[in-house]
């Protein structure tokens, strides 16, 4: 271990523009990975490559094959390449956090958060194997999009980290803001799983032969659409309770900004749900909500991290770390 912090204090202390597009990189690449997955479901694609980690008994790659459409395999290996992109954005998050580290010793939870997403590319291997070998079971498929919401949150909180210092966190929203903040994550949460459901049931399994959730479908629709209500009406009561005290704790203009930011993205988020809904599911907007399911985790962990304030970020590394170049 000591070795390999040698070699990587050896590299230029990456600068800030760096971290920031490494970060990004990562939530891009984390959410598109949930995106392709979708379009390997509508496109019935789902066991296109019957077998994992090969795509055939004996081959990577596709082959011509009676039950299969070259299609179909095609769109199910390109979404398994992707995944290693999404391993080599991880390895750059880690070695500039540990980087970063080097110099600033007490940058701990940097690298702690940022050893999450090759974890949660390993994870995502894993769960990605089972999915395949169980036939694409819906709880299995709900698993491997929760897995990725997940990572995309830690992304966003990934990016806020390189931008701030290590300090606790202190709460910067008055009143009863931090419960109601805890609150709104809670109800994000519960949308995206019963969000589950209704895909769960629906008619894009990932291929014609995979057994659908057993449950009507008007009345998980109805339950998903009652948690973007119950979301909706926290992020009503939080700008309710900065107003109030804004005379005496006013909340900072970028936390107000990134407050709109949220209800802009889940308007638009619950009305492509609803002609979704009324046009039958097409495909097209099966990754258009997807990808819109992404949006929404990101806009909510910016206004979570905008919430706290955990200090100013170190600019310049204390001293150059040995036989590294200055910064």
């Amino acid at each position: 271990m000591e070795r390999v912090s040698s070699l990587i204090g050896r590299m230029p202390y990456p600068s800030r523009s760096v971290q920031r597009a490494v970060a990004i990189a990562a939530i891009l690449t984390q959410g598109g990975i949930g995106v392709t997955g979708s379009v390997v479901r509508v496109t019935g694609s789902g066991l296109g490559c019957p077998t994992w980690p090969q795509c055939f008994p004996g081959s990577m790659f596709p082959v011509e094959h009676p039950e299969y459409e070259t299609f179909n395999q095609w769109i199910e290996f390109g979404n398994r390449l992707l995944t290693g992109i999404v391993g080599i954005v991880a390895a750059l998050c880690v070695l500039i956090a540990w980087r970063i580290k080097i110099a600033h010793p007490e940058r701990t939870r940097l690298v702690k958060l940022a050893w999450t997403m090759p974890a949660g590319v390993a994870v995502q291997a894993i769960v990605g194997a089972i999915t395949v070998l169980t036939g694409l079971l819906w709880w299995t498929v709900a698993i491997h999009f929760l897995a990725s919401a997940v990572l995309v949150w830690l992304a966003t909180l990934l990016l806020h980290a390189f931008n701030e210092g290590d300090d606790p966190p202190r709460w910067v929203v008055p009143g009863r803001g931090r419960v109601l903040m805890q609150a709104f994550v809670v109800a994000m949460a519960a949308l995206l799983v019963t969000g589950t459901t209704v895909t769960g049931a629906g008619p894009h399994g990932g291929d014609p032969d995979t057994p659908r959730f057993d449950a009507p479908i008007e009345t998980l629709s109805f339950i998903h659409g009652a948690m973007l209500v119950a979301y909706l009406v926290v992020l009503t009561a939080m700008g309710a309770e900065w107003w109030r005290h804004r005379a005496s704790s006013p909340v900072p203009p970028t936390l107000w900004r990134r407050y709109a930011a949220v209800w802009i993205v889940a308007l638009a988020q619950g009305a492509l749900g609803s002609v979704q809904y009324a046009l039958g599911v097409p495909e097209a907007l099966v990754s258009l909500h997807v990808l819109g399911s992404a949006a929404v985790i990101v806009t909510t962990a910016t206004l979570w991290c905008g919430a706290r304030d955990r200090g100013p970020a170190v600019e310049r590394p204390a001293a150059p770390a040995t036989g590294a170049p200055a910064a």
